[in-house]
């Protein structure tokens, strides 16, 4: 976050910048945009300018480094890629053996541009946290609380894709298809949309395990609010094929997203 200072340099017609590096280090940021000239300067604790900037901005960017790839930073991203490329490819083979690989696209492997997107902002918010406030990510109580918030989304979603097999679909049916049948038991016994039970409770487990906060919200938010218009959408269509079977197996179970009647 930069913070406007103007107490050890001269007031010009740039704009001038304080960034806070360190406990010890400020760097002075000062922008002529009529001129596009930017100059950057390091302060000291008192506020004298450092002269031997090069080394010092080296230093500093590999001490940035060193954070990311340090055994925290490197714990960390292995458990995200892992539970990625667990998740997406498992989506993927389940959906070949249900329905064959004739009836599967990569579609099956849920990766969208907005869902690409979301995952590239939690993970620039991870670099910078953990470069600038390393602390934040020592929190292994939390890491660990979310990595079991992965394990049990995925065990939830799994066992709902398997118990519905043929009648389990990426898209949405807007028509009724021969295979298609309502699921009522196992899983869907507690819950009527337990693979978007086990999405949520995945996708925000994905964040508390990077120990990020902004990006926890987000997409608790995100995913949530999604889930929420997607699922009255989805039972339009179930009544219709189903009729008055799915309206009391709708007033009998819940969702299975908080909230979300």
């Amino acid at each position: 976050m930069f913070f406007f200072f103007s107490k050890y340099i001269r007031l010009t017609k740039g704009i001038n910048f304080l960034l806070p590096l360190t406990s010890d280090v400020h760097a002075i940021i000062s922008l002529d945009l009529p001129q596009h000239w930017v100059d950057m300067q390091f302060l000291d604790p008192l506020g004298f300018v450092i002269e031997n900037r090069l080394p010092l901005l080296i230093h500093y960017a590999s001490a940035s480094f060193s954070e990311i790839f340090s055994d925290t930073g490197i714990r960390h991203l292995s458990q995200m890629l892992l539970s990625l490329i667990f998740f997406h490819t498992s989506e993927y083979i389940l959906a070949i053996a249900i329905h064959g690989p004739s009836n599967v696209t990569l579609s099956s492997l849920l990766i969208s541009k907005h869902y690409a997107l979301a995952m590239l902002v939690s993970l620039l918010e991870y670099i910078t946290e953990i470069t600038f406030f390393p602390g934040l990510k020592q929190h292994w109580w939390v890491s660990n609380f979310g990595l079991v918030m992965i394990i049990v989304g995925e065990i939830i979603r799994k066992t709902a894709i398997i118990t519905a097999g043929e009648s389990f679909t990426h898209l949405i049916k807007i028509s009724h298809e021969e295979h298609h049948r309502l699921v009522t038991h196992g899983v869907y016994r507690v819950m009527r949309h337990p693979s978007y039970c086990g999405f949520l409770i995945w996708s925000v487990g994905t964040q508390v395990m990077l120990c990020n906060p902004i990006s926890t919200v987000m997409f608790t938010v995100v995913v949530w609010r999604f889930f929420a218009q997607r699922i009255p959408y989805e039972e339009h269509f179930l009544k219709q094929f189903f009729g008055v079977e799915y309206v009391q197996y709708a007033e009998n179970v819940a969702s299975g997203v908080p909230f979300v009647k």
